[in-house]
């Protein structure tokens, strides 16, 4: 299912609601913890998790090469918000009778040519995500689902433009 992007004032949101067959836990544990965060996406590192804590974006290019990403707010087992660039990502995960329910909210200033790739990566990271909880581990990135993903989201920015 494709997020939903929707303006507001003065900014977009891009909304993704995954449902997860699993606990409020186990999905936590896989956001949280770098051993697990790592397998879905790489690029991330928890170096202090909490309020006013920090995380780095590591450029994964064979140097020791980080931005250093700022935890806007933070809420054990609930919440997991951080700077994204100029935007924000914010996690939250609620428990339902079958598992929990997993929200992703991108908050974009403004809408660039970037935009679609940008929401197509974390399409497919959260893809990877439901992956690692159901015991499937990726090797590599699938390049060729983030293309057909960028494609509708491309279109799917275009209209709301």
């Amino acid at each position: 299912m494709l997020a939903t992007i929707e303006k507001q004032s003065n900014h977009h949101v891009v909304k993704f609601k995954r449902p997860l067959p699993y606990s409020v836990d186990a999905v936590w544990a896989v956001i949280t913890k770098n051993e697990n965060l790592q397998k879905w996406m790489s690029n991330l590192e928890i170096i202090d998790l909490r309020k006013n804590g920090k995380m780095h974006f590591n450029m994964n290019d064979g140097t020791d090469a980080y931005e250093e990403i700022a935890i806007t707010d933070y809420a054990e087992k609930q919440v997991l918000a951080f700077d994204w660039g100029t935007d924000t990502v914010r996690f939250e995960l609620s428990s339902t009778e079958d598992g929990s329910l997993l929200l992703l909210v991108e908050t974009l200033q403004e809408l660039t040519d970037h935009t679609p790739k940008d929401i197509a990566g974390w399409h497919i990271c959260l893809d990877l995500l439901a992956d690692l909880l159901s015991g499937v581990e990726h090797q590599s990135f699938p390049m060729e689902d983030w293309q057909q993903r960028f494609s509708e989201y491309k279109n799917l920015v275009e209209t709301v433009k």
